[in-house]
This record gives structure tokens, sequence and C-alpha cells, in this order.
């Protein structure tokens, strides 16, 4: 049976255990967090000819390419490798019940992890790993990089301090690599490489050992093995945080594989890059690199969270921006002088065609998806292209719902009276701030600039509590 079939089966099977999994969700079930204490020590296709072949050919079957996904998520799922071997575990259905029971964690985590899951996807394919291992970080962290827990593990991978400098993740006043996305998500490739050739190819026990430590799981191991006992994970006597880890990741990977099923919304994320790295010689403010190159502070700061001072000091040369804009920070750093990049005042000859391009679409405005609309009349209304449309509002299709809010820019750019913060033109609405929410994913869930949500809660401060409420003004 081939992988796409054993992949379709058992989706079908994980939908059908999901209808019966909900007569159970009445039950009060408590999810953990992990706070790991890692262990500090240690073709040519061959063709057939026939001569003289005196019946007719049968017609050749040609099998059709299959595009790439342009969802992430359904590049994940084509890339799942742990489901095949596994069967009914209750300790599996504890975990996936709850996950079912708390759809909010995963549709939080993952727009958190949207900016990151492009790029942690491409590195464990290059080096040909299961797929569902793009979702330990929401497991370890829900992708939160500035994470910290209370044994001192940090980051979206929640490496401990000597781990860490173990792979090369440097750790100063100034930076910390543990906190650094592509270093860390690196780190934890090469580390989860190293358990997975240490346990001879057994990626359970690889895991396990990720969040326990290796002499943890060894250990067991040899207790069992003097025992005469199985030493597969799920017979191991381990910590019970390492005894829910494996299972949670897998019963969030088959939550990912039919969302669905579990009554959960998962917004598509676009298979392409979010982020490139842009070369940079000297030290720079991000918020005046932010301002430099009008990209949102909050933004610039998720994408370089391991800049503690957010002075780009002790880490490597490289500034991680939004794509659209890497071209022109590359090309206008470079016409700098060394004077500017310390005051980092922007150059205004560099500058001229990118303010001109870029001033309309500054004036962000929204709409608001009416039944029987499509991209097309909307781009038409609005005189901007449907290319556009997508670009802004992270569309990998053209899909769209009724009440959907999509963000538009430029074209018919509303009039400086109805860019006035909480302008007649707009109607109120009250967010209750969920726990993980932050003013940036709150302002980029209603489409609307952090700035101005900012404004409109001028004493929310920027670490926002859950249950907190914060007014939010959408365009009609």
């Amino acid at each position: 049976m081939s992988s796409s079939s054993r992949r379709t089966s058992h989706s079908v099977a994980l939908t059908r255990l999901a209808q019966v999994s909900a007569l159970a969700l009445a039950a009060t079930l408590v999810g953990c967090q992990s706070t790991r204490q890692l262990d500090e020590s240690d073709s040519v296709r061959a063709h057939n000819y026939q001569a003289r072949i005196k019946h007719k050919p049968a017609p050749l079957l040609v099998k059709p390419v299959e595009q790439a996904p342009q969802d992430v998520w359904e590049r994940m799922r084509q890339g799942f490798a742990l489901q095949d071997s596994i069967d009914v575990n209750p300790r599996i259905e504890q975990q996936r019940l709850w996950f079912a029971s708390n759809p909010t964690f995963i549709e939080s985590a993952g727009e958190r992890g949207s900016l990151y899951l492009h790029y942690i996807v491409e590195r464990l394919e290059e080096r040909d790993m299961p797929l569902e291992l793009a979702l330990l970080p929401a497991i370890e962290s829900a992708y939160n990089p500035m994470a910290y827990s209370r044994a001192s593990a940090a980051g979206m991978w929640q490496f401990m301090p000597a781990t860490g400098r173990h792979f090369n993740l440097r750790q100063t006043n100034f930076y910390d690599g543990r906190r650094d996305i592509t270093a860390s998500t690196n780190a934890a490739l090469d580390y989860l490489t190293r358990l997975h050739d240490m346990f001879n190819g057994d990626w359970l026990l690889a895991l396990a050992a990720y969040n326990s430590g290796e002499g943890t799981v060894s250990r067991a191991i040899e207790r069992n093995e003097r025992l005469g006992l199985p030493t597969d994970y799920w017979n191991l006597p381990l910590p019970q945080e390492t005894r829910d880890y494996v299972p949670k990741l897998l019963a969030l990977s088959q939550v990912v594989l039919t969302p669905e099923a579990y009554g959960v919304n998962l917004n598509p994320i676009a298979n392409e890059p979010y982020f490139e790295a842009v070369a940079i010689n000297d030290r720079l403010d991000l918020s005046r690199v932010a301002a430099f190159a009008n990209i949102d502070e909050d933004e610039l700061i998720q994408l370089n969270p391991a800049f503690k001072k957010r002075m780009t000091v002790d880490g490597p040369k490289q500034l991680l921006v939004p794509t659209a804009k890497a071209q022109l920070l590359s090309d206008s750093l470079s016409n700098l002088n060394p004077e500017q990049l310390v005051a980092l005042q922007p150059n205004k000859a560099v500058f001229a065609r990118a303010v001109a391009e870029t001033r309309a679409p500054v004036a962000a405005r929204s709409y608001r998806v009416k039944r029987g609309d499509n991209l097309g009349a909307i781009a038409k209304a609005n005189r901007v292209s449907v290319k556009d449309i997508k670009r802004w509002n992270r569309m990998s299709g053209n899909s769209l719902r009724a009440g959907q809010v999509l963000a538009l820019r430029g074209g018919n750019a509303p009039s400086a009276a109805g860019n006035r913060v909480a302008s007649s033109g707009k109607r109120t609405t009250q967010y209750k701030v969920r726990k993980g929410d932050s003013l940036y994913l709150v302002a980029k869930r209603f489409n609307v600039e952090m700035k101005h949500l900012k404004r409109w809660n001028p004493r929310s401060g920027h670490a926002l509590k859950p249950g907190q409420t914060l007014t939010v003004y959408l365009s009609h």
C-alpha cells in the first residue's frame, strides 16, 4: 500500500475514532505543559522489451505529477511518518481528547507558528525527518520563541543552558541563541538526529530523550533488559511528564491530520518562505530598522527574538525580515556609511522610489466579505489586484467565507478623515485576551495595524494578560 493510501486510510480511521471519542468529552481533562529537564552530561528503471509483439500494446498509463501543496499544513501532513505503526492507544486517546476539548490552544499556536512553520518544515524535509517533528515546538512552547520555563529552558525548542551551549547556541547578556529562530531550529534537529542514531532509529525513544535526557531513557531501557521486559517506549518506566510527552505529540499530529473531525480551525499558511536573512555588518537598533524599512516593529522582534536588548550585538551577522522587505533592506544597508548605520537615518536617494511605492499601502484598511463575494470582484471594486489581496492576507487559495475580514491597501485609499482612529465609519468590538496572545497576534487576527491597537487601548501595556479586554475598531 502506498504512503498516500496509508495516510488516507489513517485519516478515515481517525475521523471515525474522533466521532466515537466525542462521547467522552464530558470528562474533565487536564493538560500539562512540558518543562524539559535535559540530561546535561552527555532509478534507473529497467525496461522489458519483447521482440515481434503480435498483440496490440496496452496504452501507456502516465502517473500525473503531484502539485506542491499551497498550504504548509497540507505539506506537513504529506510528510507524516510516525502514524503508520500506531494502533489505538489510550495514552494517545487521552491527549487527543484534551486537544479536541481545547481547540483554541492549537489555533492560537498555529497562528503564532505561521511565521516559522515553513522554515521548520523545509529543514526537516532536507534531512528526511518525519514532519510530525514540526509540531514539537507547539508542545514545547506553543511556538513562542521568547518562552522560558521554571527549569531555565528557553526558546521555541526549550533548550536548557548547557545543552544549548553544547549545540553552539551562544548565550550572553545581549543575545540568546536558544531564542534564535534559525539557529535553535537547526540545533534542535541536530540534537534529535543524534538521539535518533543513539536509540537505533527509534523516533519515539529519541523524542522521550529530548524531553527527559538520554541518560533517563538509557537507564530505563537497561532496567527493563535486566527484568526481561520490553524496551520499547510504551513499556519503559519513565517520568510522568515523559510518559505524556510522546502521546501528546502523536495526538496533536492526528488532530492536525484531520482537524475538521475535532472541531479545530487551522488557518491556511502559504507554502512559501515568510522571512529571509539579510546580511548586516554593524550593530543595529531593531526599533530603528523597523521604522527604516517600514516593518511592523513587533513582527521584526518576533523574527529576531534572540537579541535580548533589541540591538544586534553578539549574534550572527544577519537579520530576519519579511520576504517582501528583504531586498529593499539589503540594498539600502549596502548604501549606508558606518555613521548612518549607527544613527540609522534613512538614505533619501535609496528610498525615494520605495517611499513612492509604499506610501499608499501604509494606509491599511479592511473589508468584510459578504455572501457571494469573490476575490476578482473585491479587487476590481477597490482598484487593486487579486495577487496583492492574497499577499496582504497571506492567502494560499481563492476561497472566501462570509464575515471574513480582508486587509486592503492602496487603490481607493480612504481619506484622512476616514483613517482617523475610532471614526464613525467603524464599528467597535471587544476582544477577550487568551493565553499566549500578544498585541501583534491580536492585530493580525483582526487585520488592523498594531499602532492603532495600542492607541485604542492605551492602558493595555505591552504584555497582555488572559481575560483582559481590548477594544478593536473594524470597518463595516
